[in-house]
């Protein structure tokens, strides 16, 4: 793949050429100049006005293979990932059956081979999701799994979690918390508060968020383990992390885009389409999420892609199942959030990838090229027809968005929005 982007902002912490424009020659999928006016015959794109950066990083994807194919396969999950500016996509383990030992790590690497996207497979703390014994984390980690969640299952039983942070040690792998208290949670649908209240339905205290990054930083700081938590989503989640950071804890967390920008006074319609969990909390949440990201409090910004089918989402919100398609929004909510390019750079493309301790790419003369380049200000509206995913199920479906991604490139291949 050779390609001539010209013109281009680079926007990359860890590159020289950082804040400056200039042109970017690749040739056979690697970086060979960064010059202004390069003269050459190859293919040209013209990225004037336009940003390049690192590719993406999704700390938290849903991808159905394996056995949930309907909802999304590697090859529609990945062409939603290159239309998002996803370089590499971290696949939370809650497939049937779970990613819970090294064959189903090995299929969907080898399934992956080739691809544009680098995949890499979450494997499960428990054995099937089941929050009872380990699973063969070990095995896993040998495999090529990175890390180890339980998805949208979180652990309830503080012993496995303090085994697991124990365990993992021993070779350096990570694990990950979804903060949930379910007996706090129980069977409720959305955000405990005025809008619950109205809506006449059973809420989600913050409390139950909060109790569990409470406990899982106490055991973190007891075991000396590191761990990383999952969709952070309150005001007070913040804060106890920020805590746990200034006293030196080895801690990070992430936040999925769609609480950046959406609240629970957006359920008022009972639109099923935001259902999601965590659930959409206030305002003052929102705030005090934005303000994390912006103090590094909080590390990344995740899309939390979670598809479904239209019989699992277009019923009643009651029985709706919960979750958002984000990959190719994710950019856009950043971007409507206030966030700098510079700032949504570091979130999406270069901690994301640190958490994990893989490379980060960077826009380097002989370095792979492994990019995005995206418009800041273009005005796109995501529709049915430029959905790259096998599902539908987003809120942002027909609406007007800021910040397209025109250019996907990585692994000698490149994909144009």
């Amino acid at each position: 793949m050779n390609l001539l982007i010209r013109s281009a902002t680079i926007t990359d912490p860890n590159s020289a050429f950082n804040q400056q424009i200039a042109d970017i020659l690749i040739e056979d999928g690697v970086i060979v100049q960064i010059a202004t006016d390069i003269k050459s015959d190859v293919e040209a794109f013209d990225a004037k006005g336009k940003q390049v950066a690192p590719g993406f990083f999704d700390l938290n994807c849903n991808i159905g293979e394996l056995g949930l194919e309907t909802k999304e396969d590697l090859q529609s999950g990945s062409k939603a990932a290159m239309a998002g500016g996803f370089t590499g996509l971290a696949l939370m383990p809650n497939t049937q059956p779970p990613v819970h030992s090294k064959s189903e790590v090995e299929f969907i690497l080898n399934k992956a081979k080739g691809n544009l996207v680098d995949i890499f497979p979450l494997g499960t703390i428990s054995h099937k999701c089941e929050g009872k014994d380990m699973a063969e984390m070990y095995d896993m980690h040998q495999s090529g799994a990175k890390a180890f969640t339980d998805g949208k299952y979180p652990i309830q039983d503080a012993g496995l979690m303090e085994r697991a942070m124990l365990y993992v040690q021993g070779f350096g792998g990570l694990v990950f918390s979804y903060p949930e208290d379910k007996a706090i949670a129980g069977k409720a649908k959305v955000h405990e508060g005025v809008i619950s209240t109205l809506l006449g339905m059973k809420g989600i205290p913050a409390l139950a968020e909060e109790l569990m990054i409470a406990r899982d930083l106490y055991l973190a700081e007891y075991t000396g383990s590191k761990v990383h938590f999952s969709t952070v989503s309150t005001e007070r989640s913040v804060d106890l992390i920020r805590q746990a950071k200034i006293k030196g804890l080895q801690v990070t967390c992430d936040v999925a885009a769609h609480h950046l920008v959406l609240t629970h006074k957006d359920l008022l319609g009972f639109d099923s389409q935001y259902k999601v969990k965590p659930p959409l909390r206030t305002d003052a949440d929102v705030t005090a999420l934005i303000n994390g990201l912006k103090d590094g409090t909080i590390d990344a910004i995740v899309s939390q892609h979670t598809p479904h089918e239209i019989e699992f989402k277009d019923v009643e919100f009651e029985v709706a199942e919960f979750g958002m398609i984000g990959l190719q929004t994710a950019l856009s909510l950043a971007l409507q959030a206030g966030l700098t390019p510079q700032l949504i750079i570091q979130k999406l493309s270069v901690a994301p990838r640190q958490i994990l301790n893989i490379n980060v790419p960077s826009i380097t003369e002989k370095q792979k090229a492994n990019l995005v380049v995206f418009d800041a200000t273009a005005e796109w509206t995501y529709t049915k027809q430029n959905n790259q995913s096998k599902s539908y199920n987003s809120p942002f479906i027909d609406k007007q968005l800021t910040g397209k991604v025109l250019l996907t490139c990585n692994n000698n291949q490149v994909f144009k929005s």
